[in-house]
């Protein structure tokens, strides 16, 4: 057999191959020896600590929620102490045990005992669940003593929100709660600190409107742990902020006076600084304790609240609408004035009806009123005048005027089911009725009944913008944080000046002349005069059969049925500083049960002393300091209108 000679090119090749192999084959193992040397000298200590997985944990320290001020200064919402104790399951053998342990050093009922078991097994290992909470000092005290025997039980000092003034602001602060799953369910907020259990947020009102403002950033740290839990020394961590303050236009003061002259009815009233829009009061009643709210209301609380005829839960001043009655008047005048119609001098024959097509529509007066001009029919509230002047000047220039003095139109407010109202167009009709629009719908909106609807915010507002001439925007927040909100729409309305005197003429009149509707509610104060309109708005039909055999008067029906009464007005008349609006629900005659107490809260707001804002604190407030907040583990018509 004869032996070939290696082919010197393929030796060559397979030499070549190699060698390549074994050099990528030395730099691998350079590298990774490198790399190993990186991980197992410098970065030992470090890796070392997230080896030992069950050492390390993960900590929220939640924010100090931000206050609530007036704007005087005076402190509306806080935040004081409060204790409790939290377990976490995935630290625990044997949580009945540590939870029989802890029976003897703080109260838990057996009822508490079993929902915190169910607690623990319905939730992820790592998050802690609260055993009891508005705990003594002496308890957190006896609880940290006996740490050793308590693994996975940590005593948190936290903080809970106090209303200083509950019934005064329940409708407006509203009040903080619990998160729940509910709550978690209907946000897109991925904060972590959601998660904590019982860390409370705003439930209604500006603590719900401006949630995240007033929450704040929870600090996030990674402390390592020993095998009792004790914390042996600080990881990481990212800063926190605490909430941002909160300064209302608010008066303390005035809301008080205004609540309290409301009471015992079911009533509204809204007092706004016509300079610049300035809400100084908004009072609801009757009103609720939001204290009850802020660890849980009870059920027997609850339905209290919620079975009321007069709806304490309700914000009236701007979820309730009602028909405006006769406070509608200025909105058709001002319709008729801008549109030619009439130069209010046209009169108009009152003889107690109008009949329009067959059909009769009646004035307050049953007599009727005679020969009237816009200025008269203002000042004794004549029905058939604004017939008149409805029917010609049609609904879709009422509706315009309407809107543009503040009606129908959705206000924006920090503050829940804040309602558009209704300033009714043909258009409208016809997509939610179904139907066409009928003169009859323009008569009766011509004396604010049939469809309209109106809050007692936008009569506020639309008082303040005849008194001031201006498109001012109701305002309710004055400052978050160092950041002051601006005031908008203090520009003239676009409407002739001219035909603005005429019908704050009418308004003057209204209550001092001597025909007036709101003669007998005059301000008392010396040198000051008051303009407005009363409104009565019925809340059933009278019918034909019962005129023919007298109405019925509205103290004589079941509350329910009774008339609401209106007043809006404006004062000084000559420079005015705040216009107010107040409805009493099913009150009966503007006239007799609102104009009444719209002259006292007025009254009230002239004597205040027009100084400004006040002073708030400082902002300025540590989240560093260990002692302001625990950290938390989240890992190991028949009356004159």
């Amino acid at each position: 057999m004869t032996l070939q000679k290696p082919d010197k090119t393929k030796v060559r090749q397979i030499t070549r191959r190699a060698g390549l192999l074994l050099g990528g084959q030395v730099m691998f193992m350079g590298v990774l020896g490198w790399r190993m040397r990186d991980l197992g000298v410098k970065q030992n200590a470090q890796f070392r600590l997230l080896a030992e997985e069950n050492r390390i944990n993960i900590q929220l320290v939640p924010p100090t929620r931000g206050l609530i001020y007036d704007r005087q200064g005076r402190l509306i919402a806080n935040n004081i102490p409060q204790y409790r104790v939290q377990m976490v399951r995935e630290q625990i053998k044997a949580p009945e045990v540590i939870l029989d342990r802890l029976a003897q050093l703080i109260p838990i009922s057996p009822k508490q005992h079993d929902h915190v078991l169910s607690l623990m097994k319905r939730r992820r290992s790592w998050v802690p669940v609260t055993v009891a909470e508005d705990l003594t000092w002496e308890h957190i005290a006896a609880v940290a003593a006996n740490a050793p025997a308590l693994p996975g039980v940590t005593p948190v000092v936290g903080s809970y929100r106090e209303y200083i003034y509950p019934h005064e602001y329940s409708h407006i602060v509203g009040y903080v709660g619990p998160v729940s799953d509910y709550d978690l369910s209907k946000t897109d907020d991925d904060d972590p600190v959601l998660r904590i259990p019982r860390f409370q947020i705003g439930k209604n009102g500006i603590e719900a409107k401006i949630e995240k403002q007033l929450r704040g950033i929870a600090e996030i740290k990674r402390i390592e742990v020993n095998s009792v839990g004790r914390v042996m020394r600080d990881l990481d961590r990212k800063a926190g902020a605490s909430g941002k303050n909160i300064q209302i236009t608010i008066d303390t003061e005035l809301q008080t006076a205004a609540l309290k002259r409301i009471q015992g009815e079911s009533a509204a009233a809204v007092v706004i600084d016509v300079r610049n829009g300035d809400i100084l009061a908004l009072a609801s009643a009757p009103t609720y304790d939001p204290n009850k709210f802020v660890t849980g209301i009870s059920t027997t609380d609850w339905n209290a609240l919620l079975n009321n005829k007069y709806r304490p839960l309700a914000n009236k001043t701007v979820s309730g609408t009602y028909p405006p009655g006769s406070t509608y008047k200025m909105v058709v005048a001002l319709a008729a004035l801008e549109a030619g119609i009439t130069d209010g001098n046209d009169h108009v024959n009152c003889k107690g009806y109008v009949e329009v097509y067959k059909q009769r529509f009646h004035c307050w007066r049953r007599g009727g009123h005679g020969k009237v001009d816009m200025v008269r029919a203002l000042r004794e509230s004549c029905d058939v005048y604004f017939y008149d002047i409805a029917q010609k000047v049609g609904i879709e220039k009422i509706s315009d005027v309407a809107r543009r003095l503040g009606l129908g139109v959705r206000h924006d407010l920090p503050l829940p089911a804040v309602h558009k109202g209704l300033a009714p167009t043909k258009a409208w009709k016809r997509k939610t009725k179904g139907k066409d629009w009928r003169v009859g719908d323009t008569l009766n909106a011509g004396i604010g009944q049939g469809y309209t609807l109106s809050s007692p915010l936008q009569l506020a507002l639309m008082a303040a913008r005849l008194g001031a001439g201006t498109q001012i925007e109701p305002r309710l927040i004055n400052s978050i944080g160092d950041e002051l909100l601006p005031i908008k729409g203090n520009i003239p309305l676009d409407f002739d000046p001219k035909h603005l005197d005429i019908v704050r003429r009418g308004m003057f009149e209204v209550v001092n002349h001597a025909r007036g509707t709101a003669r007998g509610s005059r301000i008392t104060l010396p040198g000051v005069k008051m303009a407005g309109k009363t409104g009565t708005s019925q809340v059933k039909r009278i019918t034909a059969s019962e005129r023919k055999r007298g109405v019925i008067r509205n103290a004589d029906l079941p509350w329910e049925r009774r008339d609401h009464a209106l007043f809006v007005a404006f004062a000084p008349h000559d420079n005015p500083k705040y216009a107010i609006s107040v409805i009493v629900e099913h009150g009966g005659g503007g006239s007799k049960a609102a104009a009444p107490i719209a002259r006292d809260i007025m009254q009230a707001a002239l004597l205040l002393d027009d100084t400004g804002y006040g002073a708030m604190p400082s902002q300025k407030r540590r989240t560093d300091d260990p002692d302001e907040q625990t950290p938390h583990i989240i890992s190991t018509k028949t009356d004159p209108v």
